[in-house]
């Protein structure tokens, strides 16, 4: 596109949207790229996306950061998977964990082979066939001496974490201005040309990445780009959140545990662990729901709840003029499997892959705007399905959710699984084909048949297999330290390392 002398990326908003962006363009930009952030302390942040997906790896990787570092920094520990429980009905668990569940055999997955057997009635459930998952349950994590590494995420302190990238960014040549937008100056083409705080100083910039959180100052307010509402879909619509003492198992494991209209969140730290309640306020009152989350801690809460109201959907341009809205101000997708921060990653890596260094033309913001706005609907018909596919008969919002139309997109998917346990997602798509079998399996979804390639297997080999497939699993997992052990060592390392260092 080429570059001018001087190219100005001006961020309004920090938070974890802004720093991560300052972070990536203070580490990819070329020289010619002057990043400036503005944020005021006086305004918090949501502060909810603690649980993440592996995906965060190769950002933190790309950055260049130290993982036992970072955990300390942000008071992080490790996460294989989501716990869903109660999700299909009462005192049913599943889990959806990362990395593979079984292995191939020749041709086919291992679904097509899993789902022969349980209709043979050798099969087990497929938790039985997943490392991350048993490891998950028994506590374990680590990395096996030999074979494939098990995939993992984090869990960690949103605010920690914006204050380690800020520390990283500034380093690198970011500067940061404290100050609260007051006004927006706008160019003769209809760009933004700057930005003024409530004490008179002016901004200016030649492209803006608005990270002003749900109120979108730049994208919405200024520019007016639009959001498209998916609460037919995802009618939670409110949450409450509240941090309490670190108690009870260290699990390296989000849980999410169905309540009577939506659904409660516990994420391990190491200082403490973060709670909150996704509810819709069309089936319970807003005391009802902080209740329900205060009788069901670990431990007595150490801050006062803190509510949160939102829209879940995405916003109809995430990138107008000369405006790029990243995190809360692109949309809100409910953090039911911890996807708010990976949608701020992938923003931000797409960005980089057309970073402009002077105008941009519509074919570039529309092909952005295109592959932005599919990855928010694939995340989409993903949360849904957890809804629509529940067995909690009787209970208004579960009987709602249950009973709601669905997209096309969806339907398709589930009669594609349920006819013949077909399974394609694009080669793009965040969530895998394994992901999708442990929340359909999960949640209550059986395949009428399969592929008759699996029928090759005499009933004999296919047990065989089976219990070899789950052997391999248990094999994997036993020799792996406990989180809380392999956490602290990781830690301790790190500490050591400072502290020669210093």
């Amino acid at each position: 596109m080429g570059v001018d002398r001087h190219y100005r990326i001006v961020i309004v908003g920090g938070g974890t949207a802004g720093w991560m962006s300052a972070a990536a363009l203070a580490r990819f930009a070329p020289p010619g790229h002057r990043i400036e952030l503005i944020e005021s302390e006086a305004i918090g942040t949501v502060g909810v996306g603690e649980a993440t997906i592996p995906a965060i790896m190769l950002f933190n990787q790309a950055l260049g950061l130290d993982e036992g570092e970072f955990l300390r920094e942000t008071m992080g520990s490790f996460k294989l998977g989501i716990e869903f429980a109660g999700w299909l009905k009462p005192g049913h668990s599943y889990m959806h964990a990362f990395g593979e569940v079984g292995h191939q055999h020749g041709l086919l997955p291992f679904r097509h082979y899993w789902a022969r057997g349980r209709k043979a009635g050798q099969a087990k459930p497929l938790a039985h066939y997943s490392a991350n998952e048993l490891a998950a349950r028994t506590g374990r994590m680590g990395q096996p001496a030999g074979g494939a590494p098990m995939p993992y995420a984090y869990h960690f302190d949103a605010g920690l974490y914006a204050g380690y990238l800020r520390r990283y960014a500034e380093a690198r040549g970011v500067v940061r201005h404290e100050g609260v937008i007051a006004a927006v100056r706008r160019a003769e083409n209809g760009d933004i040309a700057a930005v003024r705080t409530e004490d008179g100083r002016e901004i200016a910039g030649d492209f803006f990445i608005d990270c002003s959180g749900f109120r979108g100052l730049l994208i919405e307010q200024e520019l007016q780009a639009g959001y498209e509402d998916w609460r037919h879909w995802l009618p939670c619509d409110r949450a409450v959140a509240v941090p309490c003492a670190a108690a009870g198992d260290f699990t390296p494991y989000t849980r999410s545990t169905a309540r009577a209209a939506g659904w409660q969140w516990r994420i391990p730290l190491q200082h403490r662990i973060g709670n909150g309640h996704v509810y819709c306020s069309a089936f319970i009152s807003d005391d009802e729901a902080t209740a329900t989350l205060l009788a069901n801690l670990d431990a007595p809460a150490q801050a006062d709840p803190r509510p949160l109201r939102f829209v879940t959907g995405r916003r109809r341009k995430f990138w107008d003029r000369n405006v790029l809205a990243v995190g809360l101000s692109s949309g809100f997708m409910e953090p039911l499997e911890s996807t708010s921060i990976h949608l701020i990653q992938s923003t931000i890596t797409r960005f980089l892959t057309v970073l402009p260094g002077g105008p941009v033309g519509d074919a570039v913001r529309d092909g952005f705007n295109r592959r932005a706005a599919l990855e928010f609907e694939r995340i989409r018909d993903f949360l849904i399905l957890h809804y629509w596919a529940n067995q909690r008969h009787g209970e208004p919002f579960w009987d709602h959710c249950r009973t709601m139309d669905i997209p096309d997109s969806l339907k398709a998917r589930i009669e594609e699984f349920q006819a013949a346990c077909v399974i394609q997602p694009s080669a793009d798509e965040l969530f895998t084909e394994v992901g999708w079998l442990q929340v359909m399996a999960g949640q209550g979804l059986e395949p009428g048949s399969w592929n008759p390639i699996a029928d090759g297997l005499s009933e004999a080999d296919l047990g065989r297999f089976l219990e070899g497939v789950e052997r391999a699993a248990i094999d994997t997992v036993r020799p792996l330290p406990q989180h809380i052990d392999y956490l602290a060592a990781l830690v301790t390392a790190q500490d050591a390392a400072t502290g020669a260092a210093a």
